[in-house]
């Protein structure tokens, strides 16, 4: 990775290779050449690159010298905030640089930060101090500072000398990964090397390194006036950020916050170091400053705000709120439109929300700025395979894997894709080479089973879960071994049963199934409950506490606004639900609450939003979610009245209209029973309706059967027993150990679990005219059932 110095000689030979008429500038017809070289694959059109000049142009104003066009300092300025790759133009233009000219920072010759500094010459400063210290907006004012930052780069080059000879400095190569926040987006592309050094801070070497920095800093604060010292202050923070010292980056740039609160730049780099540390919340309010004071600053700070944008999206998206984050993103590319990796992260955003249209689109335009962008390309595969387009999503994560052959993410999600498929060969090779690059992926090594299982390679796949379990200690990879184990006993054979190792089965007609005991499921509602059950686990509203949600109904701050029919409601655009949602679920980590959003918006959200206007009704949102958080069932029920009660439309009245009701429980059908409600949703009934309706009334309608929520006991049950184990039963479909509900057939005596009692499968070897279930929630009622059928056969006995 080339350092700041030698990138900005790269950037002026750049410039030199384009400024034909040598005016120190390039006009328009020079700068086009540039852009239709650096991008040799791509044909652009007069109209594209007349729009990519105009933006150039309007956006680097300061930096436009008259008629003769943009100057270096500014095509150095337009790479520095991310609308080009320095290195890969570079590349692209066949240029060399010269390493005398591109010569960095020279090794300490001296001992003592004087006579090291007597040793610099001014005609040398450029090229041993990092180019942005002489660039304007960021640079170096005062000539005192200078010196700081030239005894800042001693003492670091003796802390780094000093670990190196220990063993202590260590280095992590990021290149297998997704670009991370920090290597890539955050600031100017190659402000931080994609080598992360990790500084060893327990040592004497570093606590003598503290202290000296200490004196630098004191230097600083003596300056004469409050600007050299922030100019100080500022410089210190930038140089330790170069080396990755990013705790003592962030005391400098909170002590230049100190000294101008209203300045952009010291919030700004604050936010970095803090999301480099991982402190996301930090991060994101030090964004928020940053945004504040540049907006307040006029034209001044224009050229920071996309990647300030940028940023803030990253760090909020570093606290799980993608669909905040993609309200900065979008800011960032409307402000730049030239900002690849803008587009790029607002497509991966859309993505993670489940809005695969919208993603597609947005990375189609990055991969068209920059067509080796490799992980745009896999964002954009996984996106098409999210719309079901599974050959060009195959073709994409290819060319993804072809830019960067060790891209872990293409990799394993072509496995995903491919095991999709039921390509279960080419999947077990795709999860190979994942595990190449990152040994211990145990999801990888798991899949990699799961794939192998389904190629019929049993004992290859006995191994790859033995390997998984090495890794970790999950009880779902101990089911696994335990399913291969019967797989074996039965010698259920490949060719006989499904690819996932199922025996023989054939799936009966629900008429054919009958219930033994009132308190047997009926098939048809377990497949319902176990759709919604599965939508609790991955959102965890399960687990949500419904005392929140009523909190956030009585303290919440919701304008009413009013829709085009002029009926009040308290609607809010989706970032903001966002925002109730994070303190409804505030138990979770960020990667698991992206996970929730993108399932209730794919769920809740396109229905409740179906004209896509980005705004929900906040109280009907609410009285969907009611049904399925925690609690008792009457309790879930009467906040789902309040939510109704809540709404602006019935405030102020202990009565809900009978029209609202009716739509609330289609729309709940619709949600979650999506088989019998989309179709409800079309009909209308009652909408002229305008009486009132009790808290009585409406759980009437709530519990019917067929036109109202009666699927809820069956949910209950499922709620409270899906955990439950049987013993050494095993489902005599899928070869599982079961868990939640065994359903016996009372005749054949063959019992089945959850999944396949819902999907109508039956072993082959058992055909029937009809089958007879009895559903036991554990072993200790299936123990008493027994005990009672030998009590009835002692008494009826001789």
């Amino acid at each position: 990775m080339a350092t700041r110095g030698s990138r900005s000689e790269k950037v002026k030979r750049i410039f030199q290779q384009f400024d034909v008429n040598r005016d120190g500038g390039l006009n328009r017809e020079e700068m086009a050449a540039l852009v239709v070289a650096v991008n040799p694959r791509v044909k652009f059109s007069d109209e594209q690159i007349n729009a990519i000049l105009d933006e150039v142009f309007r956006t680097y104003g300061e930096f436009i010298d008259g008629e003769n066009g943009l100057t270096y300092e500014g095509l150095l300025r337009t790479y520095d905030d991310g609308a080009g790759d320095v290195d890969r133009d570079f590349d692209a233009l066949g240029l060399e640089l010269n390493l005398d000219e591109a010569k960095g920072i020279s090794e300490a010759s001296s001992s003592s930060i004087a006579d090291e500094r007597a040793l610099g010459l001014e005609s040398q400063k450029k090229q041993r101090i990092a180019a942005w210290a002489i660039s304007p907006n960021h640079g170096i004012v005062f000539d005192d500072t200078w010196k700081i930052v030239e005894d800042m780069e001693i003492l670091i080059k003796r802390l780094k000398s000093k670990q190196a000879k220990d063993g202590k400095l260590r280095g992590e190569n990021f290149d297998a990964y997704s670009d991370a926040g920090w290597s890539r987006e955050l600031g100017p592309s190659t402000e931080i090397s994609d080598k992360r050094v990790f500084w060893e801070e327990s040592g004497a070497d570093y606590a003598l390194f503290v202290k000296e920095l200490g004196v630098l800093r004191s230097r600083a604060d003596g300056a004469r006036s409050r600007e050299e010292a922030f100019d100080g202050h500022m410089a210190i923070g930038r140089v330790l950020y170069e080396h990755q010292l990013f705790k003592e980056a962030l005391v400098s740039f909170k002590r230049a916050c100190e000294l101008q609160p209203v300045d952009v730049r010291p919030h700004f780099r604050a936010g970095n170091c803090h999301y480099v540390l991982g402190n996301h919340k930090e991060a994101k309010e030090e964004f928020l400053l940053a945004l504040e004071a540049a907006e307040n600053g006029g034209n001044q700070w224009g050229y920071l705000l996309p990647q300030i944008y940028v940023n803030l999206g990253i760090a909020l998206e570093g606290e799980g709120m993608v669909l905040s984050a993609c309200e900065y993103y979008r800011e960032a590319a409307i402000l730049c439109p030239t900002h690849f990796r803008a587009l790029k992260l607002l497509g991966s955003a859309l993505f993670g929300v489940g809005e695969y249209r919208a993603a597609v689109k947005a990375l189609e335009e990055a991969i068209f700025m920059k067509p080796d962008y490799a992980d745009a390309h896999c964002d954009l595969a996984s996106a098409l395979h999210g719309m079901g387009e599974d050959e060009r999503a195959i073709e994409v994560f290819q060319k993804a894997i072809d830019l960067k052959p060790g891209h872990v993410d293409a990799l394993y999600n072509l496995g995903g894709l491919y095991m999709d498929l039921g390509r279960f060969q080419r999947a077990s090779e795709m999860y190979t080479r994942v595990l190449a690059v990152w040994p211990n992926h145990w999801r990888a090594q798991l899949n990699k089973a799961v794939s192998l299982l389904g190629a019929g390679e049993t004992e290859d796949a006995k191994k790859a879960l033995k390997e998984a379990l090495k890794m970790t200690n999950r009880v779902e990879l101990h089911d696994a071994i335990s399913h291969l184990k019967q797989l074996q006993k039965k010698k259920v054979k490949s060719n006989n049963g499904g690819a996932n190792g199922e025996g023989s089965f054939i799936i009966v007609e629900p008429l054919k199934f009958k219930t033994v005991g009132e308190k047997t499921m009926l098939r048809q509602d377990l497949a319902c409950a176990l759709q919604i059950r599965a939508f609790q686990r991955i959102t965890r509203l399960g687990r949500c506490d419904l005392e929140v949600l009523k909190k956030e109904m009585i303290e919440g701050d919701v304008p009413v606004s009013y829709s085009g029919s002029g009926i009040p409601e308290k609607s809010i655009r989706k970032p903001i639900l966002e925002e109730i949602l994070r303190r409804l679920l505030n138990f979770l980590k960020p990667e698991t609450f992206q996970g929730a959003v993108k399932a209730i918006n794919e769920r809740i959200l396109s229905v409740l939003d179906e004209a896509g206007s980005g705004r929900v009704d906040l109280g009907m949102f609410f009285a969907v979610l009611a049904p399925i958080c925690s609690g008792p069932p009457e309790k879930r029920k009467r906040v789902a009245f309040d939510a109704l009660l809540w709404r602006p439309v019935n405030e102020g009245i202990s009565q809900i209209k009978r029209v609202d009701a009716v739509r609330y429980v289609k729309l709940l059908r619709a949600i979650f029973v999506p088989s019998q409600g989309v179709s409800e949703m079309l009909e209308i009934h009652g909408e002229t309706d305008a009486s009132l309706m009790s808290y009585t009334e409406f759980l009437v309608m709530f519990d019917d059967p067929d036109w109202g929520f009666g699927i809820m006991p069956t949910l209950l049950k499922l709620e409270t027993g899906d955990r439950n184990r049987h013993g050494q039963h095993v489902c005599s479909v899928c070869r599982y150990p079961i868990i939640g509900s065994r359903f016996k057939e009372m005749k054949s005596h063959f019992s089945l679990c959850n999944q396949c009692y819902s999907e109508g499968k039956v072993p082959s070897t058992y055909k029937l005219e009809e089958y007879r279930f009895k559903e036991y929630g554990s072993e200790a009622e299936a123990m008493k059932d027994k005990c009672m059928c030998f009590n009835v056969q002692s008494h009826n006995g001789p």
